[in-house]
């Protein structure tokens, strides 16, 4: 029960971690969203990204509203604008200074102890009365404390309401960048009477050469590397796989799509990149097909891997289609994908329903692999009783070793991850290779398969002969018998150790595909 237990939290957590995280957009747009109360303030997050230093330092206010875009980083104010209602637009009064005051506060993450009351040591966000008597801050301002080692920072903007104003919009403004770092904008009030305002517009978020995300600009380049290498591949396979396909059997087939849905994806990525680094917003059809491809990838991936696994047209006849049982959970695992896909990068669901979604990609994904290390370990188990059979057996037992060791780097890999995304300040630069890994490790697993079950004039190495399915049942007979008359002939147990010793291998692959040991 305990090994039961612990595979399928073990396979859970590691496939909870191959969810490949949705960039966000350089363009961050508010529609009529209110603020959220915090202690005796109202705040509304309107977004963070990685942004690295501009080329060109020392930039004027006065300039900072048209910055040149090559070399320069910057987050520029469009368009922002404070709605509030007209009850609260009655109530002003004009007599206090900070009256109908909204502020945008930016700052580096590493500065968010400077925010707010941390740094005072109290648990108010605006100025109390008894620290601006001491002149440490302004009354009915957010409390901010100036970094030492850049006194201009944390920023904040002040927009004011005129009395009896319902509506009133930032000045267009332009923040340089000039340290690298993960920057956060907040929009924030003291003004009790301003509860119900909402935030209109957007703000523009530009790194040095573009408008991608710094978490995320290197997946641009690394998209392009990886086509290369799956055309690579694709050069090398399919003209074997045409020159061979009378004598090829089902799974060079499916190694081929899986080929080709790999390079469309992966040029539908790099193009939705592409144009996002350019115009600033994401290519809505580019996006829908890059996602439809990786869907499809991922289900074409784990049916070849189950195909294999349970030996169909090498240790079994081959068959012309899938089970209904393996093709419902590929269009579960397809269906799931899709939505999951599309939510990461359109955030078309709520909370709830991403945790949702998450939770059924997670045992969606703990099925095929339980099933999958099932079938590897019966079709081993089968093969070891064939001895005649040892070349395929140890192309199994290979294979089998490189499945453990992807499935042990996955799970090496989620407690990596955790600690980058619980470190994302510091570690915000290296944050696009949480992404990246899945996809090396998919594609040498690929590499891998290709390797092993290559087309052939005469594949007999690998191929199932029909003929063996009675010697399998003989030998099988022959082994009980034998073990039968060992046991026999020790009755008290001291001359043959009955319990078979399993071996690293085994024991994990009875770990991951919770196979109770016998």
């Amino acid at each position: 029960m305990g090994n039961r237990s612990l595979g399928f939290w073990v396979t859970a957590f590691f496939l909870l971690g191959s969810l490949i995280d949705a960039a966000d957009g350089s363009i961050h747009e508010y529609k009529d969203e209110g603020f959220v109360k915090i202690a005796n303030a109202r705040y509304f997050y309107g977004g963070h990204e990685g942004l690295y230093a501009s080329e060109f330092l020392g930039v004027d206010a006065s300039s900072a509203t048209a910055p040149p875009l090559k070399g320069n980083s910057f987050i520029r104010f469009d368009d922002v604008s404070f709605v509030r209602s007209k009850e609260s637009a009655s109530k002003q009064n004009s007599t206090q200074a900070s009256a109908g005051l909204v502020e945008a506060i930016l700052f580096e993450a590493k500065q968010k102890d400077r925010v707010g009351g941390s740094f005072f040591k109290t648990e108010s966000f605006c100025c109390t009365p008894k620290l601006a008597d001491a002149g440490s801050c302004n009354l009915g301002e957010v409390m901010i404390s100036a970094d030492p080692n850049d006194p201009e920072w944390p920023k904040r903007i002040h927009t004011f309401f005129k009395k009896g104003e319902e509506e009133v919009k930032m000045s267009p403004e332009a923040v340089i960048i000039n340290k690298t770092g993960r920057y956060i904008v907040y929009f924030t009030t003291c003004d009790e009477d301003l509860d119900g305002t909402v935030v209109r517009g957007r703000t523009v978020w530009k790194n040095l050469d573009g408008y991608l995300p710094g978490e995320t600009a290197p997946l641009m380049k690394f998209y392009g590397f990886m086509f290369v290498a799956y055309m690579l591949l694709g050069v090398v396979w399919f003209p074997r796989f045409v020159r061979y396909w009378k004598d090829g059997i089902q799974l060079h087939s499916h190694v081929s799509l899986v080929i080709a849905f790999s390079m469309y994806e992966l040029a539908f990525m790099y193009s939705g990149f592409a144009y996002l680094d350019s115009v600033g917003t994401s290519p809505v059809k580019a996006t829908l097909w890059a996602v439809s491809f990786s869907s499809a990838r991922k289900a074409l991936s784990r049916l070849l891997l189950l195909a294999l696994t349970s030996g169909y047209g090498l240790v079994k006849p081959e068959i012309s289609g899938f089970t209904p049982r393996m093709l419902l959970l590929g269009g579960m695992c397809y269906v799931i994908s899709l939505s999951l896909g599309s939510a990461q990068h359109f955030g078309s669901l709520t909370e709830d329903g991403m945790t949702l979604l998450m939770l059924s990609w997670a045992i969606m994904e703990t099925c095929f692999l339980q099933w999958i290390f099932r079938s590897l370990w019966n079709t081993l188990k089968k093969l070891k009783v064939n001895k005649r059979d040892n070349a395929k057996l140890q192309l199994y037992k290979n294979f089998a070793v490189v499945l453990v060791t992807m499935v042990v780097l996955n799970i090496a890999w989620v407690y990596v991850e955790v600690y980058i995304n619980d470190s994302l300040s510091e570690l915000w630069q290296v944050k696009w290779m949480i992404p990246a890994f899945w996809y090396v490790l998919a594609y040498a697993l690929l590499v891998v398969i290709c390797c092993f079950w290559p087309p052939t004039e005469k594949p007999t190495r690998y191929l199932y002969v029909a003929e063996m399915e009675d010697e399998y049942e003989e030998e099988e007979q022959d082994e009980d018998l034998v073990l039968a008359e060992a046991g026999m002939k020790s009755e008290d147990g001291s001359n043959v150790e009955r319990e078979e010793r399993k071996s690293l291998l085994e024991a994990l692959i009875l770990l991951f595909g919770n196979i109770p040991r016998d």
